[in-house]
Parts: structure tokens; C-alpha cells; sequence
């Protein structure tokens, strides 16, 4: 099978004004932070997203981008769904690759069905023997970390109906936890090299560069109402090999922060300095574009 796909650089400039990003179950559902005061947003909570979009099959978001790509939904299930119990996907598994090789595990009836295992690889099937298979896959986030420190701010949530059986009104004290601003940048990227060993195809890549733009627009909640894509940069390199250097693109379109007080939380995007396009010389190098502009 020949996969063509190409390496490629991504970098995500997101915004978060008075919203929870990402809680830290470790500390309460505070949003994610650094000693040094850096938000965190981690790379499983985006990728989670992207999967809920792609999992509402009869939601508009899925909808249009499938008329759009001309996908065949039956193979755009996902793997990694919540609640889904380890042993069935290894029992399904089985069942569909059993004694396979390389190719015919690749060909099966399983890779065929699960995007998110072709593109992100998994860590449900790291047992038995297909151990080798769809460990890592083709599409990789890394931590977003705010390009300040961030203030947050905790307070009570209260509930008129009562939150405890036999009180009219309720309060959850410290509930409201959210960063008051912030702009974080996360990289991600697109490695061709393991396209062979999971199965993945450029069709399984658009889905992707199609859901970004919606991945927050379409998944609010009340602890997480705005949070923006301010760029959804994406670089395509000339073959699978890479013609520039990735640090250097990243480097290229990571918003400055304006001032003497970097190390103080902002308070709005007009403190920052980002830029809008790549230097010539880089720029020669990649098929450069905003994803966020198709938006």
C-alpha cells in the first residue's frame, strides 16, 4: 500500500479567556500549571475533542466534513471512545487479526475501521500477538504551555435547586476555577514514518486539518466557554522527508509578549506580538497555511 503522505509541521495559537482549558485531576480540576505559573493544556485532552467530533457521526461538524471529504464512515469510528472496556477491544481485535503479518494487519477489517488508531496510535493494543501494531501513529500533539504565566481565579458555584438532598440551594465552594487570560501555543506534527506500520492515509490526515478549527467551538461547556484558535498554523514540508527544520518553524510563529512583563499574566490578545506570516526564507521551504482561514 503507498501512503504518500508528507511530513508536516503544526502549531496551534490558542486563547483562553475565562475558561478551564484543561483541569489537573490531581489538583481538584485546577487548570493544568507549572511551578514556574505556565499553563499546561495536554495533548490528550485536544486529541479527545477532536475524537468526541468525529464520534458524533450525526452532529454538523462530522456531517459537513464528510459530504466535504466524500468519507466512508464505517471507516471513521474511534478506538479510544469513552467508557469503551479494554478487554472487548482486545477481544475485537483478536478476533480480526489473529495470526495477521504486517500486511494483512494493516488490510484487516480492525484498521480499517478505527481513524484514531491509524492516525494516533493507541494504548489499548500493546498485548498478545499483534504487540508491534499501531503503537504510535502518524499525527503527534505535544504540550501546549502559555507563552506568560497565568492567573487563576477560584470561586463558589452555587445551584438555587440544591446540590445536597433536602436543601432548597447549594454550594460547591472553589468550584469555578478558570484562567483569567492566556495564550498558549501548541506544536504538533505530522510523521510520515509511521504511516506503514498503522495504516494511515492522507484522507485520515484532511479529517484531521478539518476538525481543528472546531475542536473548542464545538465542544463548550459551562467551565470552558471561551477558548479560541487563534491560528491553527500548518506547514507541509515537500516530501516525506522534511525540508526544513521543525524548531524553525515553530520558532518563527511563537507569539512575543509585548513589554517588560512577560513574566506576568495578560489580561487580552493585544499584549501579545504574532506573527502572521513565515520569513522568505522558510517560507520557500513548506506549503504554509492558516487552517483557522478555511474557518
Amino acid at each position: 500500500m503507498i501512503y504518500n503522505i508528507k511530513r508536516a509541521t503544526g502549531l496551534l495559537i490558542i486563547e483562553v479567556v475565562n475558561s478551564n482549558p484543561n483541569g489537573d485531576p490531581d489538583r481538584e480540576s485546577d487548570p493544568r500549571q507549572r511551578p514556574n505559573g505556565l499553563g499546561e493544556i495536554s495533548p490528550v485532552s485536544f486529541k479527545r475533542k477532536l475524537r468526541d467530533l468525529t464520534e458524533d457521526k450525526d452532529g454538523p461538524v462530522f456531517k459537513a466534513i464528510s459530504d466535504k471529504l466524500e468519507l466512508n464512515i464505517d471507516e471513521f469510528h474511534i478506538l479510544e471512545s469513552r467508557g469503551r472496556d479494554r478487554k472487548t477491544i482486545t477481544k475485537e481485535m483478536a478476533e480480526n487479526t489473529k495470526n495477521f503479518d504486517q500486511t494483512e494487519f494493516l488490510n484487516s477489517r480492525f484498521v480499517k475501521k478505527y481513524w484514531d488508531g491509524r492516525l494516533f496510535g493507541n494504548t489499548f493494543l500493546e498485548e498478545g500477538g499483534n504487540k508491534g501494531y499501531i503503537k504510535t501513529g502518524v499525527a503527534h500533539f505535544t504540550m501546549g504551555l502559555s507563552v506568560s504565566p497565568i492567573l487563576i481565579q477560584r470561586h463558589t458555584n452555587t445551584n438555587k435547586a440544591g446540590v445536597q438532598e433536602g436543601k432548597n440551594q447549594g454550594m460547591a465552594p472553589l468550584a469555578y476555577r478558570v484562567v483569567e487570560h492566556g495564550v498558549y501555543t501548541m506544536p504538533f506534527y505530522i510523521n510520515p514514518s509511521n504511516a506503514h506500520k498503522s495504516g494511515c492515509t492522507i484522507k485520515d490526515v484532511e479529517l484531521l486539518k478539518a476538525l481543528i478549527p472546531y475542536a473548542y467551538d464545538h465542544t463548550r461547556s459551562a467551565i470552558r466557554p471561551d477558548v479560541r484558535i487563534r491560528h491553527a498554523w500548518f506547514m507541509e514540508h515537500q516530501n516525506s522527508l522534511g525540508s526544513c527544520a521543525d524548531w524553525k518553524l515553530i520558532d518563527a510563529l511563537t507569539p512575543k509578549r509585548l513589554g517588560d512583563d512577560s513574566m506576568k499574566p495578560s489580561t487580552s490578545w493585544r499584549d501579545y506580538e504574532a506573527p502572521g506570516d513565515l520569513p522568505e526564507d522558510l517560507k520557500e521551504k513548506v506549503s504554509f497555511s492558516d487552517l483557522m482561514k478555511e474557518f
